[in-house]
């Protein structure tokens, strides 16, 4: 076990060794003058907070009990404080402020559960929480591998990363319990990202929320608590309930677009446009009945039909992205094409390098770098590529864990020309919108769809980027939420790269995770 020191105002670590299972009283004297460089003949007197003496046949059982902490004293005036409950810290300090009025030198020890026992009183100081998570890395076996390999790379593989977490979970239920207070998971996943910056989210809130949030009882610590303590019903429980909004099921305030329709007049407008062959009065009367599709959308006894209320939507291409972008803006609609090829697709191949490999994984970073006649094009492979990081997760008996792979069919279908589009959508089945890609091969597409109940809302796009971002769209456009396996893959997309709900939609460990490694990451 290790314990902080400070001499004269220096602080160090000093180790408390174990001889057959019994911490030694003399070593540990012994290793407090080495590590001072104070003379080997110094006597040393070790009394507890309140002044009673410590002698060796106690000195084990003492430091078994609690988070005990000693005072030693190396001249018959001097003391050293080294407080057993941080709650009586102002007492203690009273106590070694008075004995140490005398003493030419100090010595404070402090042990590491005491300064755990800290945590569980109060907000945890940003030196206190990263030495906390630095003496466990450092004093369990494959510790130091945690920190070679971070500073190597300025980030961690998915595999170490689970490492650092099952050491952090090991230290913190053996100095908490297997249930501990929420402080004391707050200061673990803070000291975590003091201590490697470069894995602190900074779109989060504070930053560790995808190791720790206390909003949601959600994160990479509080999902291996779980897995260690399963026995407990309170536990599980905990994380029940959470204050997260946003996504596309969110109602929204609606925004000022002109002059919207209401009542008769509204009518007429979609009576006009649903039989008009000119397609700017079809989007002119769309967007002055905007306001009141929003009202349908979010209706669970309308949304179903909105198809047929307003079915341009059917034959006319651009309507999907005019109604994100009257709820949006501009500048939001038009972030994922801006940022996509520049900043997002290489940043996305080169972290799929590190990947565990398998050979789909590998065709589709073949792909992203060069086309091939047998598969997608290289933009829709780097989309692809993204959902491997980001694959699906069970959530109970609802969904069943299926491959990222598997997910692919659920994000994009290949439909050869000259097949009867009715035939292949009662064939897929699929309720959530979905990219359909209509081509003679899959690199060469004549025409995409997002399909939605089984109906085909052609795209105005005609490159696989432009398709794949109006069917984000199309989630917002007819409040339709992801698909269950597709959800960490479409937050990613929502909230990291168009900026949507930042901080209010509710979002995995693994998304926050993968948006630091990526934005973090330097080609």
């Amino acid at each position: 076990m290790l314990v902080p020191v400070e001499y004269k105002e220096v602080r160090k670590w000093v180790r408390v060794s174990k001889k057959e299972d019994v911490y030694d009283y003399s070593e540990f004297i012994t290793e407090i003058l080495t590590k001072f460089g104070l003379p080997k003949e110094t006597h040393v007197d070790l009394k507890d907070s309140s002044g009673i003496d410590v002698d060796s046949d106690i000195f084990d059982e003492l430091v078994k009990s609690s988070q005990v902490s000693f005072v030693v004293s190396t001249e018959e005036s001097s003391v050293l404080c080294m407080s057993s409950d941080e709650r009586q810290s102002s007492s203690e300090s009273s106590f070694c402020s008075e004995e140490s009025a005398s003493s030419g030198s100090t010595l404070i020890l402090e042990s590491t559960k005491a300064r755990r026992r800290q945590l569980i009183d109060g907000p945890v100081d940003l030196t206190t929480a990263r030495d906390i998570v630095k003496v466990a890395l450092h004093s369990k076996p494959g510790g130091d591998q945690i920190f070679q390999e971070y500073h190597k790379t300025s980030g961690l593989s998915d595999g170490t990363r689970r490492k650092m977490v099952n050491i952090l979970v090991a230290d913190m239920v053996e100095g908490h319990g297997r249930i501990p207070p929420v402080n004391v998971r707050i200061s673990y996943a803070l000291g975590i990202i003091t201590l490697f910056p470069h894995l602190k989210d900074l779109d989060s809130v504070n930053g560790y929320e995808h190791y720790y949030d206390p909003q949601s009882g959600s994160g990479y610590l509080a999902w291996r608590l779980k897995t260690v303590q399963r026995n407990s019903a309170s536990e599980g429980k905990s994380g029940s309930t959470s204050s997260y909004k946003g996504g596309p099921k969110t109602h929204r305030e609606m925004p000022v677009c002109g002059e919207q329709l209401s009542g008769d007049e509204c009518k007429e407008a979609m009576s006009l446009m649903n039989h008009s062959p000119d397609k700017t009065v079809v989007k002119d009367k769309m967007k002055a009945t905007f306001k009141h599709r929003q009202k349908l959308v979010h209706d669970p006894e309308k949304t179903s039909v909105i198809l047929d209320l307003f079915p341009r939507f059917l034959d006319t291409t651009g309507l999907v992205a005019q109604d994100f972008t009257l709820l949006f803006g501009e500048e939001v609609s038009g972030r994922f094409l801006a940022k996509w090829p520049t900043i997002f697709k290489p940043k996305i191949i080169a972290d799929c390098k590190t990947i565990p490999s398998n050979s789909h994984v590998d065709d589709l970073l073949a792909l992203a770098f060069q086309e091939s006649d047998h598969g997608w094009h290289s933009d829709l492979a780097c989309i692809l590529l993204l959902l491997h990081l980001l694959p699906p997760t069970s959530k109970g008996k609802k969904m069943g864990k299926i491959s990222a792979s598997e997910a692919e069919d659920r994000l994009v279908k290949f439909m050869r020309v000259g097949m009867s589009m009715v035939a292949f959508l009662e064939k897929s089945g699929s309720a959530q919108p979905y990219l359909l890609c209509v081509g003679e091969k899959k690199n060469s597409i004549h025409n995409y769809y997002i399909i939605l109940d089984q109906r085909a809302v052609p795209c105005e796009a005609k490159t696989a980027v432009a398709a794949f971002d109006e069917l984000f769209k199309a989630h917002f456009v007819f409040a339709v939420s992801y698909d269950e396996a597709l959800n960490n893959f479409f937050t990613f997309i929502q909230t990291t790269v168009y900026g949507i709900d930042v901080g209010k939609a509710k979002e995995s460990p693994r998304v926050k995770e993968i948006r630091v490694r990526l934005l973090r990451r330097d080609l």
